[in-house]
């Protein structure tokens, strides 16, 4: 028999639809119910490569997680990753289908329902129960022909949906109430109730807002969500949501590109004592007390690289180094750590051949083949064993790869200068693997340690369904499954 299932929509963007599917993955498993999680359509540029060879928005792989199952094409069968401020590279089932601008996609998105549907029939049929999210808002009703995100999905599929409000950005009346009223009638319909997400404070003080809601929309509420601190020790999926974290005095410097991808990267980093990630916004020079400065993975290596100087930060990388400071680059990050980046048949842009940094006496060459594998091995200098997963598309070659940083599946990966204080190499998800990061860390010259980063993850996910099973009504939400 398939599975039955609730979709979970927002009243907008970064409302806490991901966190929250992923805490009630965690509850219903937890509860004995085989649970999946599915996305119908992703745009984030943070992905993670599955087990079965393809790439997926980083919720849904946190969301497999919660669901103690490794994370799958079908959980997301189309992921959008921007490349540009109108056109994005169109991923089905984890693989690269084409590149679109925002108003060619429109008409594409019709076509791809059919392989939505079919993957989410695929994960029915393994489960007991799947939990739809749903991308940006059912009020956005310039988006609703051919919509295969949110009520589009729903109707086809005939999922009962369930509205999340973030109250904490205020005019959670508002949201709520506003959106039953742009929607169509069978939208609203469609939906059986709404929760409040991101509570501060005394939750008796809303008792009259939460009645409004229900009279005004004609909705069911399932719960006030109070604000719970935690999540955010959980990897983050939207660029929105990177922050700077921790307080320790060796000071690690991050560049926000434009188009900055993985950089959940960052998140073990982050929790470490010793340590401060400061992400630096645009218009902002690099400080010059870094310790380290890392140049994060990003979806447009050469258009980054032209940001870089536009922002005046290649100065200030070129400096940090002369000064003695060290330099890691990751995925595109070290690709713009070389002497050139070519890209002869114009993948991110008009062909052609770029100057990099000239940190790393590396070339690299674009091909439109991309790489997804996860991958594991060991760091050379301090034999700690490491896994992770590449995702890039480009091929590295030079002198600095004769002292690699990794020996991955049997080959050697990355590149270092001769002093050793730039290196580069194609994999992320390495900092996760807490011996990796300790001894990484100590070569750096800082304490390292007594964070289980991965430990620390699942523990998360155990206190966010824990609260969610306190302030929620789930037998409630069990009872719409269809």
């Amino acid at each position: 028999m398939a599975a039955a299932a609730l979709m979970f929509q927002g009243t907008g963007s970064d409302v806490g639809k991901s966190v929250l599917v992923a805490g009630l993955c965690r509850a219903l498993t937890q509860r004995g119910l085989s649970v999946r999680p599915f996305k119908p359509q992703n745009m984030s540029n943070n992905a993670a490569v599955t087990s079965d060879g393809g790439e997926i928005g980083r919720a849904q792989a946190l969301q497999a997680r919660a669901c103690n199952v490794p994370a799958t094409v079908h959980m997301n069968p189309v992921l959008l990753k921007p490349e540009s401020e109108i056109g994005a590279q169109v991923i089905v089932r984890g693989q690269r289908y084409t590149t679109a601008k925002a108003r060619d996609y429109s008409r594409l998105k019709t076509k791809l329902l059919a392989d939505v549907l079919e993957s989410y029939e695929a994960l029915r049929a393994e489960a007991d129960v799947v939990l739809v999210e749903g991308a940006g808002s059912p009020a956005e009703i310039n988006l609703r022909q051919g919509d295969i995100a949110n009520m589009g999905f729903a109707h086809a599929a005939n999922v009962p949906v369930i509205l999340a409000a973030d109250i904490d950005r205020g005019g959670v009346i508002a949201q709520v109430v506003g959106t039953r009223q742009v929607m169509d009638p069978d939208d609203c319909a469609r939906v059986a109730g709404f929760l409040i997400n991101k509570f501060r404070g005394d939750p008796t003080l809303f008792s009259d807002g939460y009645a409004y809601i229900e009279n005004a929309t004609g909705w069911s509420g399932y719960g006030v969500i109070p604000w719970l601190p935690d999540c955010a020790k959980l990897p983050a999926e939207d660029a929105v949501q990177i922050a700077s974290g921790g307080d320790g005095s060796f000071k690690i410097v991050v560049p926000q590109l434009s188009r900055i991808a993985n950089f959940d990267d960052l998140d073990p980093l982050k929790l470490e004592p010793a340590v401060r990630v400061e992400i630096v916004p645009p218009g902002t020079a690099l400080p010059g007390d870094a310790d380290l400065v890392i140049l994060a993975g990003t979806k447009s290596t050469t258009g980054d690289l032209a940001y870089i100087r536009d922002q005046g930060w290649d100065v200030d990388i070129i400096a940090h180094n002369r000064r003695g400071g060290r330099v890691l680059g990751i995925c595109g990050g070290y690709q713009m750590l070389g002497r050139t980046i070519s890209d002869p048949q114009g993948i991110e842009g008009p062909p052609g051949t770029v100057d990099g940094l000239g940190l790393l006496d590396v070339d690299t060459v674009m091909k439109p083949e991309k790489r997804l594998a996860v991958v594991s091995g060991h760091h050379i200098d301090s034999g700690e064993i490491i896994t992770g997963y590449e995702i890039h598309i480009g091929t590295t070659s030079g002198p600095d790869q004769e002292r690699p940083v990794f020996h991955i599946d049997g080959r050697p990966e990355g590149a270092t200068s001769p002093d050793g204080r730039v290196s580069g190499a194609y994999l992320h998800g390495i900092f996760a693997k807490d011996g990796f990061r300790s001894a990484f860390l100590r070569a750096m010259g800082t304490s390292a340690g007594g964070v289980g980063y991965e430990a620390g993850v699942d523990a998360t996910l155990d206190t966010l369904a824990a609260h969610l099973e306190n302030h929620v009504n789930v037998d409630g939400l069990l009872a719409l499954l269809r």
